[in-house]
């Protein structure tokens, strides 16, 4: 039984130097240019006035004890533990002991919170503007034409994934159209990206993306609109709940039961 037939098509190699190469160098300059303009649209965070600090290290430290709460002892624990339940029930670490009890204010009128989704809406405008003038400029001159083949096998699921824009079903999964080239550089350059700007850059796509779907990770445990005090009072009842577990309980015996 003869090998099957390897599947050919005869190309232009100017397809190559005038379509792969184009496609990349735009997208790696559209990316350091996407990196500056982030960073110059950037504005300097306010810092928090004592008050706003010691609330949100409070309840940050209410977290960090649940979390690791078997790694002390128990008259440890006991004593923090109710410690922070009664300040958290108090309301000792509220920054404005006096709104206690009011609705939550308007997030739409605080300064901090307008400012945080203009930040976002200029990231989003400095990524989302870029790629549309792309894509309608791949679209407009190179849709339609398959630049090259993939020297390793693939499954029929990578098919869509490499060929759009080319409606053939008899075509060679290793094939990769234009518009696709166009997407496997939109997520793949990170490296690139990481080797001309550090690690610490903004023209990575999925960075960019994964930033905006946790807005506050590391930022704030209080996010705008919420009320400290219900949190605070939510995080009492976490603590009043667990069941403290300490690691090092008996120890001395599983240490020579061991030996």
């Amino acid at each position: 039984m003869g090998a099957p037939l390897e599947q050919s098509i005869h190309r232009d190699p100017a397809l190559f130097y005038w379509i792969l190469f184009p496609i990349s160098i735009v997208m790696i300059l559209t990316g350091v240019l996407r990196h500056y303009a982030t960073v110059l649209l950037q504005t300097t965070p306010k810092k928090l006035d004592l008050p706003a600090q010691r609330e949100q290290h409070s309840l940050r430290r209410g977290i960090n004890l649940r979390n690791n709460a078997s790694a002390i002892s128990p008259s440890a624990f006991g004593a923090r533990k109710n410690y922070m339940i009664s300040a958290y029930k108090e309301g000792s670490f509220l920054k404005d002991p006096e709104s206690r009890g009011k609705a939550a204010p308007n997030p739409m009128t605080d300064p901090a919170a307008m400012e945080g989704m203009m930040g976002m809406m200029k990231g989003n405008m400095a990524m989302m503007v870029p790629q549309t003038l792309i894509m309608g400029w791949i679209n407009a001159f190179f849709a339609g034409y398959v630049i090259m083949k993939l020297p390793f096998p693939l499954t029929l699921r990578f098919k869509s994934m490499l060929q759009s824009g080319v409606a053939t079903r008899d075509l060679d999964v290793r094939w990769v159209s234009s518009l696709s080239w166009y997407f496997l550089n939109l997520f793949g350059l990170q490296s690139v990206f990481i080797f001309i700007l550090g690690n610490d850059n903004a023209a990575n796509q999925m960075a960019q993306q994964m930033s905006q779907m946790n807005p506050g990770a590391g930022a704030s445990m209080l996010q705008p609109g919420q009320d400290p005090d219900k949190v605070f009072q939510s995080e009492a009842e976490n603590l009043e709940v667990l069941e403290h577990e300490y690691i090092l309980k008996g120890v001395e015996d599983r240490l020579l039961s061991s030996i």
